[in-house]
């Protein structure tokens, strides 16, 4: 146990519904029980994981309008709290490389890459996602080390960014805690999961193009035509109008649920019969690893990001190719009679909490 109070900073654009921001938390909730003082440092302080702020962890609110306002008051922080390191995140990279080039910050500056940048250009045609490669490629050498959560990212970002390998490293996700166990075992209230009530196919993210959930739909009304079952999607995202659109157009109205956001996946994850991530690209899937943790039966597209890495090339879980409803509805079909079994220790042992805290650690000014 550290006791020095050493004092560390994550800085994100706000707590909102995401695997990243989850991930962040149990970071800082692990380094605070090392003995660290830590501080999480929001561009503005909203979002749904509010009140899942670890005891110990103290907020900073930079109160900015945009991410990119958060310049100044990010400033401001380094300059009167000076942390030893500051570890940034998402879309806050590129705004932590200026702030310290501006004002000097003499801390460690650690980031992080969650997504493929090469699937991200693809995918989204604004401007500011197309300029991303050539902002990374001029700005990520600033920083003292960049972590990418999975091996296909850190090599997506060498070759898209044509960063040096020197500087990368891979340290996975801290996803598997003492307390997913504990609320994996809370009651599950909803209808769909009362004895004699049909399968339950379970998907959990938010409700963007990335996930690719209109696939799934899709792929649900082949499986509905021969096979009593339903399909529940945890998460809020922008596509919801078009989803239930879909889901109307194809008369699934009393067989598909998209629940909304909810603060515990973790026992829908442990009842369903099935767990489906069906996303066109990913960095390292938090819900993939708890769902595989629980025990859950897994098919997962083979998309760019760390799925395979996590299913061990298929080991551990079925794998298909992004983009086709009918390989993802006999994959289902396949898998639903699948029974539910515990993975080896050594399938989530990378993404514990403890193994993680200690990569992060070694990063720390003074560690070797």
């Amino acid at each position: 146990m550290k006791t020095s109070k050493e004092r560390l900073a994550f800085f994100l654009p706000g707590l909102y519904e995401g695997g990243a921001e989850r991930i962040v938390l149990n970071l800082t909730k692990g380094l605070s029980e090392r003995g660290y003082a830590v501080d999480l440092v929001l561009a503005r302080a909203e979002g749904p994981y509010m009140d899942q702020i670890p005891a110990g962890v103290r907020l900073i609110d930079l109160k900015a309008a945009r991410v990119i306002n958060s310049v100044p008051a990010l400033i401001k922080y380094l300059q009167g709290e000076r942390p030893s390191a500051l570890f940034s995140g998402m879309f806050t990279n590129i705004i932590a490389l200026w702030a310290r080039r501006l004002c000097g910050f003499p801390g460690r500056l650690i980031i992080t890459e969650h997504n493929s940048l090469s699937s991200i250009v693809k995918n989204k045609h604004d401007l500011r996602w197309q300029m991303y490669p050539k902002l990374a490629r001029q700005f990520y050498p600033w920083a003292d080390s960049i972590i990418a959560v999975s091996q296909d990212v850190a090599n997506d970002l060498e070759r898209t960014a044509k960063i040096s390998h020197e500087l990368i490293q891979v340290v996975y996700n801290p996803i598997v805690t003492t307390d997913l166990q504990e609320k994996s075992e809370a009651p599950l209230e909803h209808p769909w999961f009362k004895d004699g009530e049909p399968p339950v196919i379970l998907s959990v993210g938010r409700l963007t193009d990335q996930k690719a959930f209109d696939v799934l739909i899709q792929a649900f009304s082949i499986v509905r035509k021969n096979h009593l079952a339903r399909l529940l999607i945890l998460g809020e995202g922008e596509n919801r109008p078009a989803l239930e659109a879909l889901v109307k157009q194809l008369g699934l109205e009393q067989d598909v649920c998209l629940m909304g956001f909810v603060e515990n996946p973790y026992s829908f994850m442990a009842h369903a019969s099935l767990f489906v991530l069906p996303s066109r690209w990913e960095g390292l899937p938090t819900v993939l690893v708890e769902a595989l943790y629980l025990g859950a039966p897994i098919v997962a597209t083979d998309c760019p990001g760390g799925s395979r890495e996590i299913l061990k090339g298929g080991e551990f879980g079925r794998l298909i190719p992004v983009d086709d409803p009918l390989i993802l509805a006999e994959a289902i079909i396949g898998s639903m009679n699948d029974r539910r079994s515990f993975p080896p220790k050594e399938s989530w042992e990378p993404f514990h909490l403890d193994f993680v805290v200690d990569r992060y650690v070694s990063l720390l000014p003074g560690v070797s």
